[in-house]
């Protein structure tokens, strides 16, 4: 908005040329979206804890020092981010830009899925909430209006096509199966990353590193000289996506000051949801949907230990790990939860450079 309502001023105030730069309204949604959780962080926490009673109901199956260590947080922290990155997305990109409000529309609905979810776990006092059906339908449903809003802006040479890490100029036509390849992509990320959400702190930094990471794909991808010598996909116009990138980095700094160990609140699928999807939906549009399985590996690795866990069980009768997701599993072998933590961001840090990696391997 800002850019919209200053930049075309510059010819008569020179400073407001600054809008022009994306580099320059990034950091402002940086600090924008920081400074907004910081603002409504101690309110929002308030609020829940005055209305949950009791906080985020505990799985009586998982470790044990969760029924004492976590008992009683209050549970749909992911409100507070979800305001501050609308907010500072709305203030410092271009709003004329398809692909911010493909990327608000994915993020708020999935926002409002999980929500749901949160709202009924903590009111029913159960850990059900929203049915997995009636969750999935949901998700789809959302999916596929992103999926055909992102065709139908995307060039014509690019709308069906997903492009591969390593291989230059290589575009694959999916064709009729393209919508359903989106569908699943985001369906996954979202779902990877609600799994990821587990421990103080576990999801939370992964998702502000592939947001950074995104940040520059996505920068890379809407510049005709960069993307030219990195031979990747150009589509023109995702550089706004570097400001969204950016408030969400800020929004997740401002949530993880209140989610360090001990966490005084918790994302819950509000949030995890929501910024799963945000990931997913990026990917998409820069043509980077592969890639996104690298840098989120770590969501794909808690995603798949579920899988493998249930399948095994439902055809051998044996558990492959002590819990899933695979961080439970590590804590049940008797690692500290804060070791844990931070084991899987150094993963999340290391995957993210091999992700990086693959804009020039090529």
């Amino acid at each position: 908005m800002l850019y919209n309502l200053l930049f075309p001023l510059a010819a008569q105030e020179p400073l407001f040329n600054l809008f022009r730069y994306l580099t320059f309204r990034s950091g402002g949604a940086i600090i924008t979206a920081l400074i907004i959780s910081f603002i409504v962080g101690p309110r929002v926490i308030r609020w829940l804890k005055q209305n949950q009673h009791g906080g985020q109901p505990i799985r009586e199956d998982g470790p044990e020092s969760h029924l004492l260590t976590k008992k009683g947080t209050p549970t749909m922290g992911g409100l507070m981010m979800l305001f501050s990155v609308t907010i500072s997305t709305l203030l410092w990109a271009d709003v004329t830009s398809h692909y911010v409000w493909i990327c608000l529309f994915v993020t708020l609905g999935y926002g409002a899925i999980g929500f749901t979810d949160d709202y009924l776990k903590v009111s029913k006092k159960n850990t059900r909430g929203l049915p997995g059906k009636k969750k999935l339908l949901l998700q789809f449903l959302i999916a596929l209006g992103a999926a055909l809003w992102i065709s139908a802006v995307t060039p014509e040479a690019l709308n069906h096509h997903i492009a591969l890490p390593f291989l230059k100029d290589v575009l694959l036509n999916f064709g009729i199966f393209y919508a359903p390849f989106v569908i699943f992509v985001l369906i996954g990320a979202s779902n990877a990353v609600n799994l990821t959400d587990g421990l103080d702190g576990l999801a939370i930094v992964p998702i502000m590193i592939a947001a950074g990471c995104f940040g520059l794909i996505s920068y890379l991808v809407g510049n005709a000289v960069y993307a030219g010598y990195l031979h990747i996909p150009l589509v023109p116009g995702t550089g706004e996506l570097a400001v969204f990138c950016a408030a969400m980095i800020g929004a997740g700094l401002g949530f993880l000051w209140y989610n360090a160990p001990p966490a005084m609140v918790f994302m819950g699928d509000t949030g995890s949801l929501a910024f799963g999807g945000a990931l997913g939906t990026i990917a998409v549009i820069t043509k980077h949907e592969v890639v996104l399985a690298i840098i989120g590996g770590l969501f794909v690795l808690e995603a798949a230990s579920v899988i493998i866990q249930v399948a095994s069980f439902k055809l051998t009768g044996k558990r492959v790990f002590r819990m899933a997701p695979i961080h439970h599993h590590y804590e049940k072998m008797g690692w500290k939860e804060s070791t844990v933590v931070i084991r899987f961001w150094i993963i999340a840090v290391i995957l993210a450079l091999i992700g990086l990696s693959t804009l020039k391997l090529r």
